[in-house]
């Protein structure tokens, strides 16, 4: 957990200087548990993102554009009305908890001036925003209610006391003293760190393990000599907002964790230090949620024509004994004196070997010899019409194939609009039936919104995540010779850069972002065409966002999603 007391501490000295005299000017609310607040302070806009996610709860400010639904929720609309236009005259921290409170001041529908408090509740899967009235400590409203039936502590419904989560009764440990440290831990027990955790209120496992590296040999004299100096950084506000990559998990604190082996990478705000880690975390798990049962049916779709080839090459198999099948008619016509209704079998000489070798043949002991002799005439005639059917059919079982690894491919980068474009694609390709019905057909459709990206020199380069992005990027979009980029034989976006002779570098960096929207996204040294889009076509009758192409050239690049993330925040 890195999100702990301490680091609430610290983000809660970005937010006072930021937001203390503010004015909040908008509120949104894009998805169920998070909340955007348009501030203005100091001569500056800034949006506030706010988040009760069960595994994403946070506070910070945000770059990141969201999109608003068309109606706003309930919540949201009750902020509005009590916090627009409101001054936020105070932010500050309960204790050492996970629990800031944002007080504002304002004016009701008559005009008198009333105080709010917005508390923030960073507690796992039990995180909460509720508002309520500063006078009468009474709950206006909240983002999730819990009535007395999930919670005897606290009942956190509108119209009740607001009434903070219990107490822990541990100590604060910006005012311990190495004698208060001695004091708590006991160097017998072990767990050094589960102690400290216990002890003190705002450490995490994370930070308890960083101070007992610290102390290197932890005795009585290291570990209080280390606790107390690290809590002298944290107090005196030597932050250094930290991402450490660390055996393939990546981990963020206000200050480099030295316990951890790996690359750490530093940020000037703590705030854009949580827009990298968190970059898309949340939205990938809102649109799993979303598409778990497009998902689901992709998968489905996917291994249903894994199974239908398995049992073509079977058929093919059999198709292939179609020469034996010849061979065992001519031959019982031939020996057809010597058959007698009721025989299970007969050997036969082969005429056809010239070594004159023998061959067992098996009769169906209900038939006469002629309709023995017939069926396998008949046989033979199936098998070798089947041949090309079978061929034909396995082809279009690939294609398939093909076709729903890139569905599953583009599942994993998309966003919930991407969704909604690959749901409304399988509903016009015959998949799925229209669940919403006659009338959503009539709507005429929108244009697919692309990802937007800038090289290091300023030229645009744009983005295709779905097969209708990919079709109406490459062809309707994009200039005949502007440059097409595409992963060579894997699954993955269609990437055009606006540029008639764009630079190496620009072709380098657009090649990583074909790279990176697709499925060798973890792989190194990918192959990535690229070509001019005129040479790039669309076959008839092919899949959605299938297409062939010629006079390509081919780089090879390494996925690097701090490269995509430059690339993003310079368009």
């Amino acid at each position: 957990m890195s999100f702990d007391g301490v680091f609430t501490y610290a983000m809660l000295q970005e937010l006072k200087a930021s937001l203390e005299t503010g004015r909040i000017n908008k509120i949104h609310q894009p998805f169920s548990n998070e909340l955007i607040f348009q501030v203005r302070a100091n001569g500056v806009n800034r949006k506030l993102l706010i988040s009760a996610h069960p595994s994403y709860a946070r506070v910070h400010f945000t770059n990141e554009a969201y999109d608003n639904p068309a109606e706003p929720p309930m919540f949201c609309m009750l902020l509005r009305k009590h916090l627009e236009g409101s001054i936020i005259e105070k932010v500050r921290q309960h204790e050492l908890d996970r629990i800031l409170i944002i007080e504002t001041k304002g004016r009701n529908e008559i005009g008198d001036v009333v105080e709010k408090q917005l508390i923030i509740e960073i507690m796992g899967r039990h995180s909460n925003i509720v508002l309520i009235d500063k006078d009468k400590n009474v709950i206006i409203d909240s983002i999730k209610h819990i009535p007395i039936s999930l919670n005897r502590y606290r009942t956190v419904l509108p119209g009740h006391p607001y009434v903070l989560p219990p107490e822990q009764g541990k100590t604060n440990p910006m005012e311990a003293t190495e004698e208060t440290v001695l004091k708590k831990i006991d160097f017998n027990s072990g767990k050094l760190s589960q102690q400290l955790v216990q002890a003190f209120e705002g450490l995490s496992p994370l930070l308890a393990n960083e101070i007992v590296y610290r102390a290197g040999i932890a005795n009585r004299t290291s570990l209080p000599k280390a606790f107390v100096e690290t809590m002298k950084i944290i107090e005196t506000h030597q932050f250094s907002p930290s991402l450490i990559t660390s055996r393939g998990k990546d981990h963020f604190y206000i200050m480099p964790l030295e316990h951890l082996d790996g690359q750490t990478q530093t940020f000037d705000t703590i705030s854009k230090l949580l827009d990298r880690y968190y970059y898309g975390k949340a939205e990938r798990d809102r649109v799993k949620q979303q598409a778990n049962d497009l998902l689901q049916f992709i998968s489905n779709e996917k291994k249903k024509n894994e199974k239908k080839i398995k049992k073509l090459e079977q058929t093919l198999k059999d198709a292939e004994k179609a020469q034996q099948y010849q061979l065992y008619g001519e031959l019982l016509t031939a020996n057809m004196y010597n058959i007698k209704q009721g025989d299970k079998e007969i050997e036969v000489i082969n005429y056809y070997d010239e070594n004159g070798t023998t061959v067992t043949i098996a009769l169906d002991p209900q038939k006469s010899p002629s309709q023995n002799a017939q069926s396998y005439f008949q046989k033979y005639q199936k098998a070798k019409n089947s041949v090309a059917f079978v061929k034909e059919q396995i082809e279009k079982a690939k294609e398939e194939i093909s076709y729903f690894e890139g569905l599953m491919q583009q599942m994993e980068s998309a966003s919930s609009k991407d969704i909604a474009e690959i749901r409304e694609e399988l509903v016009e390709e015959g998949y799925l039936r229209n669940r919403l019905g006659k009338q959503q057909r009539k709507n005429k459709p929108q244009k697919p919104v692309l990802e937007h990206y800038q090289s290091s020199d300023g030229t645009e380069i744009l983005v295709g995540k779905n097969n209708k992005q990919n079709e109406y990027l490459t062809n309707r979009l994009a200039g005949r010779d502007e440059i097409w980029l595409h992963t060579k034989d894997i699954p993955g976006s269609h990437v055009v850069i606006r540029s008639h002779t764009p630079s190496e570098e620009t072709i380098l960096e657009a090649a990583h972002l074909a790279a990176y929207f697709s499925k060798a996204k973890s792989s190194s040294s990918v192959p990535v065409d690229y070509t001019k889009v005129r040479h790039v076509k669309k076959p008839s009758g092919s899949k959605p966002g299938f297409v062939i192409y010629e006079n390509q050239q081919t780089v090879y690049v390494t996925p690097n999603e701090e490269l995509v993330l430059k690339l993003r925040s310079l368009k």
